[in-house]
């Protein structure tokens, strides 16, 4: 343990979490790890995105005549936290809004992240407190970057997402980081979204209409008895499936509670869709929980 990181775990799964950005950085049954593990392809593990989801229109926030900027994902996966909590099996960080933040969303908050490990999985919770006196407007969402393949030596192309509901609605894409208007067809086939690189030459895709609550992650064939997860998510309303179609041995499974702007909104913040507006003195609460299996 040691101010920067707490690992912690149960039976033969451990995780690791860092103070900057409350960010899991690791999570391993035994010697496998699912966690991807920060390469070059790309710099993070499991960022937390928050006030936004997503980019805004030149990434800039406006709130009563005044601009603010606010960069991709917002600021919460590149702030530090501070320890609430931390035990053998658990952890818990808060980010109150200061100085630093207010400079570039103009609401007070408390973002809690609250992680719990136990011997087939780990649960995140995610609390924000509205503590102004005002509505607060924001979106949260996970950001978790998995292995792929979760087993080295398998083929990349045998993994597939398998959905607890069929999902025949139409996705979204991004274009130049803004929510295209026009929607497109689903590549699941009832249930099942094979998996390959070709699926990310458009950024990612984004369910705003799914009807599961969880997706499972594993290798078909011969690789079927290597190591799965399983990601399930309560209070997230849309998900994010992610990688770089240049051939990054990751895959991103993100529950969110919100959005990027849609192509050519130029309004209020607070007018943005996908938004919570939670009430001077309330808060929301949101989780997923990462089952893991066969390492």
């Amino acid at each position: 343990m040691t101010d920067d990181t707490h690992s912690f775990r149960s039976g033969s799964l451990s995780a690791t979490v860092k103070a900057h950005g409350a960010e899991l950085c690791s999570l391993k049954g035994g010697d496998t790890e699912f966690l991807w593990q920060a390469g070059p392809e790309w710099p993070r593990h499991a960022p937390l995105l928050f006030p936004i989801v997503g980019r805004l229109a030149s990434d800039e926030l406006r709130h009563q005549g005044k601009t603010y900027r606010m960069t991709q994902h917002g600021f919460a996966r590149d702030s530090r936290f501070v320890w609430a909590e931390r035990s053998e099996s658990r952890c818990t960080l808060v980010l109150d809004d200061n100085e630093t933040t207010r400079a570039l969303y103009p609401f007070p908050f408390r973002l809690t992240a609250a992680y719990a490990i136990d011997e087939s999985g780990l649960d995140l919770t995610l609390t924000i407190a509205n503590t102004g006196k005002e509505t607060l407007p924001a979106s949260l969402g996970g950001h978790p970057a998995f292995n792929w393949p979760l087993q080295p030596g398998a083929a990349k192309e045998s993994y597939a997402l398998t959905f607890a509901s069929a999902e025949p609605a139409p996705i979204r894409r991004l274009e130049a980081g803004l929510l295209r208007q026009a929607a497109e067809p689903s590549p699941v086939k009832g249930t099942s979204l094979p998996l390959s690189d070709s699926l990310f030459v458009d950024d990612a895709i984004i369910f705003d209409r799914i009807e599961s609550r969880s997706v499972r992650y594993e290798a078909a064939g011969d690789a079927s008895t290597g190591p799965w997860l399983k990601m399930s998510w309560r209070g997230f309303r849309e998900l994010g499936v992610w990688s770089k179609p240049s051939g990054a041995p990751f895959l991103c499974i993100e529950p969110w509670r919100g959005y990027a702007s849609p192509a050519g909104f130029q309004g209020e913040f607070t007018g943005k869709p996908g938004l919570m507006h939670i009430a001077a003195g309330a808060e929301e609460q949101l989780s997923f929980r990462i089952e893991v299996g066969s390492f």
